[in-house]
């Protein structure tokens, strides 16, 4: 995907220094359709000051709204935060480290790319069973049932699946599909491109997808039982010694900004 100068735009307005900024959602995914908002995440650093101090700066920065003609919906943890997040086993957040719609970067963003490959371990896993289990019942709760949660309950199994076998970060629904081969899946997905009118789903096809929900759901549970992943992380030292750097001396550089 090219980056819209827009989206950079927003993130060189950020109050802090940003270790990093990226794209995640459905333009992550795969599936965005023409009037998708654009999810930023990312990492910002507090100054020394407003973390040592009795009054504190904000752990979480929100920005969310129409901007340049953009719906844009910006998060970004402190560092320290966005650390802590990384060591419990939140798939979610090493999606946004690995996340290769880069916005924003700094060489300690690819220090921690590295860094987050020993943050994997089996039991990401339970991330990904949790996530999937929420979006089955927000896909049962609607009438008439959306392709797009659906959508977003494949991606997170087959996410998982990928992960507990190679140990690596996949979001992308379309590329974890190469190797899963559902035949279903492009059909769904340009369902969702086309629009409100054909991005719902008959009761004919519920029992389809619960059945294939249950199978991809026990494959992933195979998978964790199987995997050869380590137990626990072992990047807690790397992490606190990137943090310690990036809080006592600052950002190597200033972040740059990716090529349009």
């Amino acid at each position: 995907m090219k980056i819209d100068a827009r989206l950079q735009r927003q993130v060189a307005e950020h109050p802090h220094p940003l270790l990093f900024a990226t794209v995640s959602g459905a333009h992550l995914y795969g599936f965005p359709s023409p009037d998708s908002d654009f999810d930023l995440r990312g990492i910002h650093v507090l100054p020394l000051r407003e973390v040592v101090g009795l009054k504190t700066g904000d752990e979480t920065v929100e920005k969310s709204g129409i901007h340049d003609g953009l719906e844009i919906d910006l998060v970004t943890h402190d560092v320290r935060k966005f650390f802590g997040l990384m060591l419990k086993k939140n798939g979610y957040v090493l999606e946004q480290v690995f996340s290769p719609l880069v916005v924003s970067t700094t060489p300690e963003h690819a220090e921690l790319v590295e860094i987050a490959r020993q943050c994997v371990t089996r039991h990401h896993a339970h991330h990904y069973l949790g996530f999937a289990e929420t979006q089955w019942k927000l896909f049962q709760k609607e009438s008439p049932p959306r392709v797009k949660p659906l959508l977003y309950v494949y991606r997170v199994l087959l996410t998982g699946i990928h992960l507990m076998r190679t140990g690596t970060v996949e979001a992308n629904l379309l590329r974890l599909n190469e190797d899963a081969r559902l035949p279903y899946i492009d059909d769904l997905v340009a369902r969702k491109l086309s629009g409100p009118e054909k991005g719902t789903l008959g009761e004919s096809d519920l029992e389809f997808h619960r059945q294939e929900f249950e199978r991809l759901r026990g494959m992933l549970e195979e998978a964790y039982q199987n995997s050869a992943l380590p137990e626990t992380s072992n990047a807690g030292p790397a992490l606190h010694d990137l943090l310690l750097r990036v809080r006592l001396q600052g950002l190597s550089q200033p972040a740059q900004i990716s090529g349009a």
